[in-house]
């Protein structure tokens, strides 16, 4: 009977052959994403302060980092959360985790990878820890966690020797650590599949992908912001650029929800792995417009039109990214059978906008910022008129054919 009450009172975790029908996300799972608000809101002035290709790698690495960290912690909470305190208590010490990140980045130059590695060398020794302790509690995935344990482990100690590495070397161990973090899911997937076990990513966290990438939509806004803030002199001009960056914000919010949302994953865990590793050069591109953004701005201040920055061109570059990405998530995705044929013709759309919103950086240097920024409004309102007719259509017709 104490047991009992031990258990009931703790919470250890759910057992993962559990599965929670239409589970609703709890409100500890919305106060854990509210600390990644602030980590990337860090990392985008990151790339804002240091553009460079050095700075655009170690950007790509540190929100790869982060992302990697807030996955495995959906993860295991969808898979083993309970209402129990041990839940609550392991999402704290991920919080604590992400948050010493955020207050390392903000480190003066001479001291920030030491104290930025410290912080990662903890959510890694902690995701680790969070995987093996499910053995301890159920018996039947204690074969499975050892493949977490092992992997995380190598990355730790692989991510450890930085301390003594020259620095050419330092960026290239980072980025092999981050590749060994993503091989555990790899080989589960296999395994599952020689076990025949239906695995799927659920509906859960295909909406908790949604919620996080409503908090890189509001860092793109918030950069928007900080681009005209900061200037000077408030122009007609520059209220022009910004209701433009506004909107473009807007409209690529629009093509992704329009698209991505409330569909559900392929069958698979392989598949499932895929399209939520795909969610990282899509997220950070977006993350990369808000970064940009400033950049671009302030050509309208300078009377300097052209792009004579890597920031600026950065942003036109990942929203080329973010709209190639997007069609490549079309492919994880079920749609009904109606939409099939509509499907691919915004997929090739998406990806012919891109390659000419790419385009339009090289053939026309000199552009000025609010020609610019029209030109792309423009071309995503091609996808966003695209999407509404075809959907629409399908959807009058559905309803016709209706007794």
């Amino acid at each position: 009977m104490v047991k009992q009450n031990h258990n009931i009172w703790w919470g250890p975790p759910k057992k993962f052959s559990i599965h929670i029908a239409e589970r609703k996300i709890s409100w500890l799972e919305l106060f854990y994403d509210l600390v990644y608000v602030i980590v990337i809101s860090k990392i985008t002035r990151y790339l804002a302060g240091h553009p460079s290709v050095p700075g655009l790698l170690d950007y790509g690495y540190l929100f790869a980092m982060t992302f990697w960290g807030w996955y495995n912690g959906s993860m295991y909470h969808d898979f083993y959360g309970s209402p129990g305190i041990r839940t609550r208590f392991m999402t704290l010490w991920q919080m604590l985790a992400v948050g010493a990140l955020a207050v390392s980045l903000d480190s003066p130059p001479e001291s920030i990878l030491n104290r930025a590695t410290i912080a990662i060398l903890f959510l890694q020794l902690f995701i680790t820890y969070l995987w093996w302790s499910v053995g301890l509690y159920d018996r039947e995935y204690r074969k499975l966690n050892l493949t977490h344990t092992i992997w995380f482990l190598g990355a730790f100690v692989l991510l450890i020797t930085t301390f003594w590495v020259p620095f050419p070397y330092k960026r290239i161990i980072f980025w092999v650590a981050l590749v060994i973090n993503h091989i555990p899911f790899v080989l589960m997937a296999k395994r599952y599949e020689k076990s025949n076990v239906n695995f799927t990513l659920s509906p859960n966290m295909t909406e908790r992908l949604g919620l996080f990438t409503i908090i890189i939509f509001g860092e793109a806004i918030l950069g928007v912001v900080n681009g005209v803030s900061h200037l000077p002199v408030l122009d007609i001009n520059v209220w022009l650029c910004f209701c433009l960056g506004i909107v473009i914000v807007f409209a690529l919010w629009w093509i992704f929800f329009s698209i991505i949302a409330d569909r559900k994953c392929k069958e698979g865990m392989q598949t499932g792995n895929v399209m939520s590793l795909l969610y990282l050069p899509t997220l950070s591109s977006l993350g990369m417009v808000g970064a940009a953004f400033p950049a671009l701005m302030e050509n309208t201040t300078t009377n300097r039109n052209g792009f004579s920055s890597p920031l600026q061109i950065i942003f036109g570059a990942s929203i080329t990214i973010f709209l190639c990405c997007v069609a490549a998530l079309c492919w994880f995705l079920i749609y009904p059978i109606e939409y099939e044929k509509s499907k691919k013709r915004i997929q090739l759309s998406l990806i012919l906008i891109g390659i000419s919103n790419l385009l339009l950086i090289f053939l026309f240097p000199m552009l000025p910022v609010f020609l610019y920024l029209l030109c792309v409004f423009i071309s995503l309102m091609i996808v966003i008129v695209l999407v509404t007719y075809n959907w629409s259509r399908i959807e009058l017709t559905k309803l016709s054919e209706v007794p």
